[in-house]
């Protein structure tokens, strides 16, 4: 490996563990830890969200979608792109007015057991379950996409590399808290969107005979359409579950924390501008990763025969058409995606466990300093977990995260819409919602249900979750004048 490779990772891992040890002494309570004590300005709450949204998949998992279907493969784009607009510009500022409102909610389980005013600590527990669960998968993909990373890079065994990544995400996060991994996050978005866009530019100017009668090659290959891949007409139940990716953003813990970590309200708009841009064009590049990997790669002779198999055409490209120390910035692009989606990961279910679980069933009146410890403990418990999921080097990046994503988004998705715009929505409705969701997208990816209908699990999840709030919600009694009252109250503040 060249010098100039390894020094570029050595110098980013130094600064993102500087970060971690710098907000050490910053977080001082459990908002802090939390929330960063709502003091998040416009462009660190756009670019972390973004960051932690996207995770390796962005540099990995989709690139590689494209290199064997073309830009097919981008009606997960538009899904994702559609659905950011809409999360920033619905859910982020009444989620933030709301959470303030509601008891200075700092988690959402807290935020849903005090939207229906309920002493009942069951909805809190539910939530923490369903965040647990699906943030191993989520993590554990993240700790894949490191260890494939440095396996590709280094030539370590797969083991090794798993360990080393785990190691250096586990230490911020465990340090730092939410300062730590928002400003990590803001870097790494920031390095994420430079090596996505400089990559494919490169691999289109060094492709051999690249031209017009290249692209007209690739077209008549099926690559460059929409509806028709390599293997033939795209199914309508594919363009379907692709769009559905969008839905998973209204039930994203990690991103609506940072919704409710904004200093105010008022600066959301420019969030959801610097956001849009990132995602839009972010996006775009990692299907031309694809789509240019393949030109590049073929006219050399490299092929990958399987999804798995391409996720590396990313590092394969670097690798081939840039120097040492350049390469080991853009490489190290693909680590920032890695760990600024993992330690979000890890920051929510800590809280979780701690805010939501430990001290709503065991300890209720634990003070800031012993949550925070307990937060910092589980951060380690949850990553030896994922670590032990991540141990399978045959898991796909794409498939553990496409699992969380339906999972989160069924669980939660339909809830938190509904209790930010409906008034009559009930506790019970709420629960049956959560359970329901969660429930449908495990028994749906148990019984690999995609392969025989074609439809991704979070489609029928949120369906399901979404007829199971109203529904039940509508057969029960109907929501306190105190609850009304609240929610009217958050309607105002919103219009003044």
């Amino acid at each position: 490996m060249n010098i100039g490779t390894i020094a570029a990772f050595v110098l980013y891992m130094a600064l993102m563990l500087g970060i971690g040890v710098y907000f050490f002494s910053k977080s001082k309570n459990i908002s802090d830890y939390f929330l960063g004590g709502r003091q998040l300005g416009s462009w660190v709450t756009a670019l972390s969200a973004q960051a932690s949204d996207m995770s390796g998949w962005l540099l990995m998992g989709l690139p590689a979608a494209a290199y064997m279907s073309g830009i097919s493969a981008g009606w997960i784009a538009i899904g994702l792109g559609v659905g950011t607009y809409l999360n920033w510009k619905i859910v982020a500022s009444r989620l933030r007015r709301y959470t303030e409102v509601s008891g200075d909610s700092i988690t959402i389980p807290e935020y849903l057991q005090n939207r229906f005013q309920s002493k009942s600590t069951v909805v809190r527990s539910i939530c923490a379950v369903i965040i647990f669960v699906f943030f191993l998968i989520y993590t554990a993909s993240a700790f894949n996409a490191g260890a494939t990373l440095f396996e590709h890079l280094f030539g370590w065994d797969y083991t090794m590399a798993l360990t080393v990544g785990a190691v250096i995400i586990i230490a911020y996060t465990f340090l730092g808290g939410f300062f730590a991994v928002c400003w990590t996050d803001f870097i790494q978005g920031m390095m994420m969107f430079v090596a996505i866009v400089v990559v494919p530019i490169v691999a289109m100017v060094q492709t051999p005979g690249f031209s017009v009668a290249l692209l007209e090659d690739l077209g008549g290959q099926g690559f460059l359409s929409m509806v028709r891949g390599p293997e033939g007409s795209v199914p309508m139940t594919t363009i379907i579950s692709s769009l559905a990716w969008g839905l998973g953003y209204f039930g994203m813990p990690h991103i609506l924390t940072r919704f409710m970590a904004i200093k105010s309200s008022d600066l959301i708009k420019k969030s959801r501008i610097i956001a849009m841009v990132w995602v839009a064009i972010s996006l775009t590049a990692a299907v031309a990763v694809g789509v240019f990997g393949h030109a590049y790669l073929s006219s050399i002779g490299v092929a990958y025969e399987s999804s798995k198999a391409a996720e590396v055409v990313f590092m394969d490209l670097v690798t081939r058409l840039t120097p040492g120390f350049i390469a080991g910035v853009l490489l190290s692009a693909i680590m920032a995606a890695v760990m600024s989606t993992a330690d979000s990961q890890l920051l929510v279910t800590a809280s979780a466990v701690s805010n939501d679980f430990y001290k709503a069933l065991f300890r209720k009146n634990a003070s800031d300093k012993e949550l925070m410890w307990v937060s910092r403990g589980a951060v380690i418990a949850i990553a030896v977990v994922a670590y032990i999921i991540a141990l399978d080097p045959n898991n796909s990046v794409m498939g553990l995260v496409s699992y969380a994503w339906a999972g989160f988004g069924a669980a939660f998705g339909p809830v938190i819409l509904l209790s930010l715009f409906w008034k009559r929505m009930t506790l019970t409705g709420a629960v049956a919602g959560m359970v329901s969701g969660g429930v449908t997208v495990l028994i749906w990816e148990s019984l690999k249900l995609e392969a025989a209908t074609g439809l991704y699990s979070l489609v029928p999840g949120f369906a399901i979750a979404l007829a199971l709030v109203i529904v039940v919600s509508l057969l029960t009694k109907a929501p306190s004048e105190e609850v009304v009252s609240q929610f009217e109250a958050v309607k105002k503040t919103e219009l003044a």
